[in-house]
């Protein structure tokens, strides 16, 4: 294979993981689709965008609270 080819399935790797996690988080996923992701992504792709999906998550989440708790409350 040629470099621009190679640097395209590696683009598509990258990509297919993240959605392949996004999905995870959401619960949303067919059997034979987990199945194809299984045997086709990199782990060590995997659990890097887990663990950074769940990073920006809960930093997210922090955000959002700090931001309620500073609104003022007006009746």
């Amino acid at each position: 294979m040629s470099t621009p080819e190679l640097q395209t399935m590696h683009k598509t790797s990258w990509l297919r993981t993240i959605q392949a996690v996004l999905w995870s988080f959401v619960g949303l996923r067919k059997n034979s689709e987990s199945q194809q992701d299984i045997e086709k992504l990199n782990p060590f792709h995997i659990i890097a965008v887990a663990i950074g999906a769940v990073l920006l998550f809960v930093l997210g989440l922090i955000a959002l609270v700090n931001w309620v708790v500073v609104q003022p409350i007006g009746l």
